[in-house]
């Protein structure tokens, strides 16, 4: 395979893994593309051909709940290319719902995926990752900072990833691996449908909670009706590939970089409480 670096990344059967796999393509990289059923992969090969790319984009099959799977897969790419120069965890999961209605299990199903995926597929990749001193970078959110209304179980999970991620940023530095966070906001992907919220269904059996799930539902679709792209998003995940030096936590907007500095500067949780309680129709003084 010569000289080109190859990076796995999860989540590619839409969105933001995609269209990071077409981008890395385009910078010369050999991306393996991770999804957890490859016979979605239509959209991206048709993506990768149309970008004139197909050739460097190979597509694997990979659970990141299953260990079983994410060794498999890693030790694959390893055999194939000689090496893995590159991580980007991206394949993520959400949920809306509070703790009272929703119940356990959407907590549970979140962690599996969203946190205990990443470790699962870190874990397996640093052995390659300190051997070729390469780059480990994971899709967070602007939620993995910011706990946003009725995404409990999501932003629990995105902390989670954020505090595991920081804690071995200086760990991996010091065998040579390079670790970052980017941080999107909204992003015009399949992510919000994939979740095939029935909204009705939702505020009928919310309970006391439906006001405030109404006020919140407006309030982001919204927010997302004036999105960032799913390109855009994947221009920062490739800058952290490739950049010299780059910084831990990256936002990939305006927007996200003052949300996150919102709750950066917040040392007693009154400003984020009064941003968020905004989005459920709560005012504060």
């Amino acid at each position: 395979m010569g000289t080109a670096k190859t990076v796995l990344i999860t989540g590619t059967s839409s969105g933001i893994g995609l269209a990071t796999t077409v981008a890395a393509a385009r910078m010369g990289w050999l991306p393996v593309a991770t999804m957890r059923d490859t016979t979605r992969a239509e959209n991206l090969i048709a993506a990768a051909k149309e970008a004139g790319v197909d050739d460097l984009v190979r597509v694997a099959r990979l659970d990141v709940t299953d260990p079983a799977s994410v060794a498999e897969c890693v030790a694959g790419v390893v055999a194939e290319y000689g090496g893995l120069d590159a991580v980007v965890n991206n394949a993520g999961a959400g949920t809306v719902g509070t703790i009272e209605i929703a119940g356990m299990d959407p907590v549970r199903a979140n962690m599996e995926v969203n946190y205990f995926g990443v470790v699962e597929v870190t874990r397996a990749a640093l052995p390659h990752l300190r051997e070729s001193r390469g780059r480990l970078v994971t899709v967070t959110s602007v939620g993995g900072v910011v706990g946003q209304p009725f995404n409990e179980a999501y932003c629990a999970a995105k902390f989670a990833v954020e505090g595991f991620m920081e804690s071995l940023a200086p760990v991996a530095a010091s065998v040579g691996v390079r670790v970052s966070v980017v941080e999107p906001g909204a992003v015009a992907s399949e992510f919000v449908a994939g979740q095939q919220l029935d909204i009705p269904a939702m505020l009928a059996a919310a309970g006391p909670y439906a006001p405030a799930l109404q006020a919140y539902i407006d309030r982001t679709l919204k927010a997302f009706s004036v999105a960032q792209t799913p390109a855009d998003a994947a221009g920062s995940i490739i800058a952290a590939l490739t950049d010299e030096n780059p910084p831990f936590r990256v936002q990939t907007t305006e927007w996200a970089r003052d949300f996150a500095g919102t709750k950066l500067a917040d040392l007693d949780g009154s400003a984020v409480q009064r941003l968020t309680g905004g989005w459920v129709g709560l005012t504060r003084s």
